[in-house]
């Protein structure tokens, strides 16, 4: 099911915008929620830095190590294991302290629906091998926040410049005031600019 602001934010955003209008139009679905909180946080540090081939790999032998993803599985076996399931030692160690925050309750997934974007991003980040980026993606994929804006993302980098920019590749700031157009919800459009790159639908 799409989050239950979609179809008002994809009004919104077609009335305002000609260049969103055509790409409501042209594209369906609409983003959605994979996984339990952990599970998406784990996976995201797995596939860094490797391509999705390689961290679907890995991910398939954690799971048979692990049985269910859960952080005290993940307790449960020393770093040396983490390793030879495809784990680099330093992603190793991340998925440790990660672990380590969700049981120490430093992680509490159901405080989030009460906290702020921005007290999100500083928990999730607190975690070592979790930057702003992966704190974006789970605010839009894993609790549906309507208005994230992910400026460092590459994706949304290359669609602002063909759409609006003549293909010139938008500074931080540029982008950042070009986000502002699409208030509150700015994950919509951010979902409609990737799936004008890439027609498969998204998932984090």
């Amino acid at each position: 099911m799409p989050p239950s602001y979609w179809q008002k934010a994809r009004a919104e955003l077609a009335a305002s915008d000609p260049v969103m209008a055509m790409l409501v139009a042209r594209y369906e679905g609409s983003i959605r929620s994979r996984g339990a909180p952990f599970e998406t946080l784990l996976r995201a540090i797995v596939g860094q830095q490797i391509s999705v081939k390689a961290a679907d790999a890995v991910w398939g032998r954690l799971q048979v190590l692990l049985g269910e993803v859960l952080p005290e599985h993940v307790l449960a076996f020393d770093p040396q294991a983490l390793r030879e399931a495809g784990l680099s030692a330093r992603k190793a160690e991340y998925v440790v302290d990660l672990a380590l925050h969700w049981m120490d309750g430093r992680l509490a997934p159901e405080t989030f629906p009460d906290k702020t974007d921005d007290e999100i991003i500083a928990d999730l980040t607190a975690v070592r091998g979790i930057g702003r980026w992966t704190a974006e993606m789970f605010l839009m994929f894993n609790l549906n926040r309507p208005d994230v804006w992910p400026v460092d993302d590459i994706g949304i980098q290359k669609a602002v410049a063909l759409h609006y920019l003549e293909g010139v590749r938008p500074t931080l700031a540029a982008l950042r005031e070009v986000g502002e157009r699409w208030r509150p919800w700015r994950t919509v459009a951010s979902w409609y600019l990737w799936r004008s790159l890439d027609p498969d639908d998204i998932a984090y």
